[in-house]
């Protein structure tokens, strides 16, 4: 089981975002009651660049959220000042707040990781290095190094990082994201301790709306087999909910022998497990991507 942090309140939806602009708590309590109802374990506050206002929207925002919900909060916005102001009124009701996110490049570092010994919170250390998104694993580990060094040196413990190894879109990027694969398969030894999560939706970005569902679904379900600890997903999504928490044994152990090699036989399976092989092999670059690969 992994946690699902809830990426529903941001400032790009219409009803949550004109919601935040308004300073109008309706709602944004609303949701944020909803998606813990649902099953979500955080709920993920995106505020954007929030370059107007950002300290005095992301208090408002915490304070709103955590009137009804005890659920830990991920801080999510490049305005370092807007960061700094929500961790100073949030509330560790059941667990420390989580800054995401903070790149691997020597300034953002240097601002941010300070944040985490001031305020008790933890962080997410995103795999952005000074040349924007590394193209394979190797690089991966290689700015994860650097990470680790920064935080060794501020402090900070390894078990207060989830580390994020950026998603790329498998329509545009198949190959490298096989690079993505890799390096969480790496991280358990690499980072011993520390946590993991990732934009799980990044992977279908680009491809067509009804192919959208069944990618997120198998490739958590890799990423699963790979150690990942969370995943900011949809929390309304009733099903990728259930998939992150153990509800589907079937389907995970089928991608996994997928990742086995095996050359599973599919004549004997339902259409969704069909579909579930097919789109592995898709995502672990066993086949070309391709809008009709479930047609194959």
């Amino acid at each position: 089981m992994i946690k699902v942090v809830a990426e529903n309140i941001n400032i790009m939806s219409k009803y949550t975002g004109n919601a935040m602009r308004e300073k109008d708590p309706g709602p944004i309590r609303e949701w944020a009651k909803k998606l813990t109802e649902r099953g979500a374990d955080l709920l993920d506050l995106n505020l954007g660049p929030a370059r107007k206002g950002g300290p005095e929207m992301m208090q408002w925002l915490v304070k709103t959220v955590q009137e009804v919900t005890d659920l830990p909060l991920f801080l999510d916005t490049t305005n370092s000042e807007a960061i700094e102001a929500g961790l100073q009124v949030y509330q560790p009701k059941t667990g420390p707040a989580v800054i995401n996110s903070i790149m691997a490049t020597p300034e953002r570092m240097a601002l941010q990781m300070p944040l985490v010994p001031k305020y008790g919170c933890n962080m997410v250390g995103l795999m952005w290095g000074p040349d924007g998104i590394p193209r394979d694993e190797n690089e991966r580990a290689v700015l994860l190094d650097s990470m680790m060094t920064k935080a060794a040196e501020i402090g900070i413990e390894l078990e207060s990082i989830w580390f994020d190894p950026i998603v790329v879109p498998v329509s545009s990027q198949q190959q490298e994201l096989q690079g993505c694969t890799t390096f969480m398969q790496w991280l358990p030894d690499l980072a011993p301790g520390s946590q993991s999560t990732c934009g799980l939706s990044n992977v279908s970005n680009g491809s067509p709306d009804e192919l959208r569902d069944i990618l997120n679904q198998v490739y958590l379900c890799v990423l699963k087999r790979c150690g990942i600890t969370s995943a900011i997903l949809d929390g309304f999504d009733e099903f990728i909910v259930g998939l992150a928490h153990d509800q589907y044994p079937e389907l995970e152990a089928l991608v996994g022998r997928v990742m086995d090699g095996e050359d599973v036989d599919t004549s004997g399976l339902d259409k969704r497990e069909v579909d579930y092989v097919k789109t592995a092999k898709i995502l672990l670059g066993h086949s070309l991507y391709s809008h009709s690969w479930l047609e194959l």
